[in-house]
């Protein structure tokens, strides 16, 4: 049984490492992203309170999202674990997890980490854009967005850290010597805790 956060900026392969994670783990893997997709394409009042804001270019509330987060770990699979990838992004989003873990009697077991560093993160999203031809990821607009990262959800990663449940991946190794860090990261934590 886990109950994992993955945490990382964009570009540094959470997303991969998530899902192969889930897969071995045998648990869901529940990403912000797939479940506004979800709500959106089956126009649940959730996705359509949030493709209002969406229709108009801005940023989603917490409280829709956490809505969605409170919905979706309420699910029968989630029971034996869940991977959860993209929330909480900010202080007050941690809060409203610990409140939702606490009202269906979870707790986290390990937040996994994934660093990288700025320059690398650029020169990844601008491959990566040049590829998929998207003309909005300039180096300006990731560099912000990292900015970004650093001010709202550092304080997570360093809640997170204050509560023992954090640790580290190098974002830069081989995707498979990231995956075996993970599980490595993920045993020492629960170990650790069991001993307190």
């Amino acid at each position: 049984m886990t109950r994992l956060l993955i945490i990382g900026p964009p570009g540094s392969g959470k997303g991969t490492q998530a899902h192969r994670l889930s897969e071995q783990l045998g648990i869901p893997g529940i990403s912000t992203g797939d479940m506004f997709r979800t709500h959106l394409a089956g126009q649940t009042p959730l996705g359509i309170e949030a493709e209002e804001y969406l229709d108009s270019g801005n940023l989603v509330p917490s409280h829709i999202t956490t809505a969605m987060v409170q919905e979706r770990l309420r699910q029968q699979d989630t029971k034996n674990g869940f991977l959860l990838d993209g929330y909480p992004r900010t202080l007050s989003q941690l809060e409203d997890l610990d409140h939702i873990l606490k009202s269906i009697g979870h707790t986290l077991d390990a937040v996994l980490e994934i660093t990288v560093d700025e320059d690398e993160i650029v020169r990844r999203l601008l491959l990566r854009s040049r590829i998929e031809g998207r003309s909005d990821d300039t180096e300006a607009v990731i560099r912000h967005r990292m900015q970004l990262y650093r001010e709202e959800t550092g304080p997570v990663v360093a809640q997170y850290a204050q509560r023992g449940l954090l640790f580290s991946v190098d974002g830069t190794a081989e995707v498979d010597q990231v995956t075996a860090g993970a599980l490595k990261g993920i045993e020492t934590v629960r170990t650790r805790r069991t001993a307190l």
